[in-house]
C-alpha cells in the first residue's frame, strides 16, 4: 500500500501535470483553435516532442505490467516486440512519412480515400474506432485500474473513473498540443521511475553487492530467461515461435502498429517538416531499445524475488509493493503517467478520425469551431463507452494483452497489406484493398479455427502472404482507372539527412549485438 509519502508524491504530480497542460493549451486573445491547431497541434511539433509523445502514448498498462509479466514467464524474448519496433521506427521515417507528410494528411483513413475510395475510408475509419474504443481504451482502462487497485485498494471502478477523468482534464482541452508536450514529462518520469525499479531489484538479487552482482546472479540462476529465440520444445513457443520474430508475422505487426497505426503516427504528422518528423522518429527509435530495461527486466528479476506468483502479470505490481517509501511513489507516478499519456493520445485520436473521416464528410464546410467541438465532445463520448464496457470485455481475461492481439492480429495482415500496395504499386485498385481488408478477418478466423496449434505470430504472417496474393490477382483480374490516386513516388524525396542515417546505422548495429549476445 502507498504511504503518505508515496501519495504526496502521485499528488504533486498530478497538480504538475494538470498546470502544465492548461499553460500550453491556452489560446491567444486573436486566435482560437482550428482543427489543424486541435488535430495536428498546428504542425509545430519538435522532434523531442514527437519522439517523447510516440513513445508515451506506446508504453501504458498493457506493456507495462503485460510484458513484465511475459519477462517473468517466458523471458528476455520478449524484448522482440520492443527491439524489432526500434528497427520498424527507422523504416517508417525512412519510407512511411515521406509520402504521408507530401499528401498533407490528417489521419490514415484521409491516405485511404486520396488513393483509393471513400469506401476503403469508410470500411477502416469506423474499425479503428471501434478498436480504439472497445480493445484499446478498455484495455488500458482497466490493466490501469488494476495496478490502483493492486497499490491502494480502491475500488476497480473508480480506479477507472479517476483515470478516465485526469486523462480528459488535461487534454480535452488542448489537443494533441497539451498531450505532446506534457509527454515529455511522462517519458522522463516513465523511464526514471522504470530504471529506479530495475536498478533496486538488482540490488536486492545481489545482496548489497550492486547492480552487476545482482546480474550475475540472475543470468547463474536462471539464464533459460535470456534466450532471444525460442526453440520449439520451448513451453513458450507458441507465444514466441523462433526465428519468426526477425522475418516472420512480427514484422507485420510492427509495420501496421508504428506505421498506420493513428494515435501512434499522428504525432509525426504534426511535425514542422518532414526533417523534424524523421528526427523524431530516430530518437524514438533510441528510446525503444532501452525499453526492454524497464519493462522486462524487472518481470526477469522477479523470477527469483517473487517466485510464488500465482500469475505472471503480478511481477509489476508485487515489485512495486516492495520498493521503500517514496521510490514507491514515484515509480507508480511513473506507471500512472503512461496510462493517462495512453489514453489522451487515444482519445484524441478517436476524436479526429471520428470528425475528420465520418463527420465531415457528412457535414461539409461547417465552421472550425463545430468541428473541434464535435472533437471534444466524441473524446467525452469514447472514454464513457469505455468505461462501460471495460469490465464485461476483460474482466474475465487473464491477460488483456492477449485480449488485444488477438482481435486486432484478425485485421492487421490486411491493413499492412493495402497501405504497402496502396503506396507503392500503381496498379492496387480499391476493390483490392476491401479484399484485402475482408480476406484479413476471414482467413484469420479460418486459420485460428482449422490450425489452432499455428502459433499467432505465424498465422499473421501466413495471412499477410494470403491478402497480399489476395489483393495482386484481384487488381490484374479487374484493373480499374488509379490515374491521379496512385502514390508518384518520382515526386517523393526519400532521401535522409546524414544525422539520421548514422542514428539509423547505430540502432542497427546495436541490435546486432544484442541478438548476437542472447541468440
Amino acid at each position: 500500500m502507498l504511504s503518505n509519502l508515496d501519495l504526496s508524491i502521485l499528488v504533486i504530480y498530478v497538480i504538475g501535470l494538470l498546470v502544465l497542460a492548461w499553460w500550453i493549451s491556452r489560446d491567444d486573445g486573436n486566435h482560437q483553435k482550428d482543427t489543424n491547431d486541435y488535430f495536428l497541434a498546428g504542425n509545430s511539433l519538435p522532434w523531442w516532442a514527437i519522439g517523447a509523445s510516440l513513445i508515451a502514448a506506446n508504453i501504458s498498462a498493457e506493456q507495462i505490467i503485460g510484458m513484465s509479466g511475459s519477462g517473468y514467464a517466458i523471458g528476455l524474448g520478449i524484448a522482440s516486440y520492443e527491439w524489432m519496433g526500434a528497427l520498424t521506427l527507422i523504416i517508417v521515417g525512412k519510407y512511411f512519412l515521406p509520402i504521408f507528410l507530401k499528401r498533407k494528411i490528417y489521419t490514415m483513413p484521409q491516405f485511404l480515400q486520396q488513393r483509393f475510395d471513400n469506401r476503403v475510408r469508410t470500411t477502416l475509419a469506423l474499425f479503428w474506432l471501434g478498436v480504439y474504443v472497445f480493445v484499446n481504451l478498455t484495455a488500458v482502462l482497466w490493466l490501469g485500474a488494476l495496478a490502483i487497485n493492486t497499490m491502494t485498494g480502491l475500488d476497480l471502478t473508480a480506479s477507472m473513473l479517476i483515470l478516465a477523468l485526469l486523462s480528459v482534464a488535461y487534454s480535452l482541452y488542448g489537443g494533441l498540443k497539451a498531450v505532446a508536450y506534457t509527454d515529455i514529462i511522462q517519458v522522463v518520469l516513465l523511464v526514471a521511475g522504470g530504471l529506479f525499479l530495475s536498478t533496486l531489484a538488482l540490488q536486492q538479487l545481489g545482496d548489497g553487492a550492486g547492480v552487476l552482482a545482482g546480474l550475475d546472479r540472475l543470468f547463474a540462476e536462471a539464464p533459460d530467461k535470456f534466450d532471444m529465440i525460442l526453440t520449439p520444445d520451448n513451453p513458450h513457443y507458441v507465444s514466441l515461435p523462433g526465428i519468426s520474430v526477425l522475418v516472420g508475422g512480427l514484422w507485420v505487426m510492427n509495420l501496421s502498429y508504428f506505421g498506420f497505426n493513428q494515435y501512434i503516427i499522428q504525432r509525426t504528422l504534426a511535425a514542422k517538416d518532414l526533417p523534424e518528423a524523421q528526427k523524431g522518429i530516430v530518437f524514438a527509435a533510441f528510446l525503444k531499445l532501452l525499453m526492454p530495461i524497464i519493462v522486462v527486466l524487472p518481470g526477469i528479476a522477479a523470477v527469483l524475488i517473487l517466485p510464488e506468483l500465482s500469475k505472471p502479470d503480478q511481477a509489476y505490481p508485487q515489485l512495486m509493493s516492495l520498493m521503500p517509501s517514496g521510490v514507491k511513489g514515484l515509480i507508480f507516478a511513473a506507471l500512472v503517467a503512461a496510462i493517462l499519456s495512453s489514453l489522451a493520445s487515444m482519445t484524441n485520436s478517436v476524436a479526429t478520425i471520428f470528425t475528420m473521416d465520418i463527420y465531415a464528410q457528412l457535414k461539409p464546410n461547417q465552421s472550425q469551431k463545430q468541428y473541434v467541438l464535435v472533437g471534444r465532445v466524441v473524446s467525452l463520448l469514447a472514454l464513457v463507452l469505455a468505461l462501460l464496457t471495460a469490465e464485461p470485455l476483460l474482466g474475465k481475461f487473464e491477460q488483456a494483452f492477449q485480449y488485444i492481439q488477438e482481435f486486432t492480429g484478425f485485421f492487421t495482415p490486411g491493413i499492412v497489406v493495402l497501405f504497402l500496395l496502396g503506396m507503392f504499386w500503381r496498379k492496387m485498385t480499391a476493390t483490392a484493398a476491401l479484399v484485402a481488408a475482408v480476406g484479413s478477418a476471414a482467413l484469420s478466423l479460418l486459420f485460428k479455427f482449422n490450425l489452432p496449434t499455428l502459433p499467432f505470430m505465424d498465422r499473421v504472417g501466413l495471412v499477410f502472404l494470403c491478402c497480399l496474393g489476395l489483393a495482386i490477382l484481384v487488381s490484374l483480374l479487374k484493373p480499374e482507372d488509379t490515374s491521379g490516386k496512385a502514390v508518384e513516388l518520382a515526386d517523393i524525396k526519400f532521401d535522409t539527412r546524414a544525422s539520421f542515417n548514422w542514428a539509423s546505422i547505430a540502432v542497427c548495429l546495436v541490435l546486432v549485438a544484442l541478438y548476437a549476445t542472447w541468440w
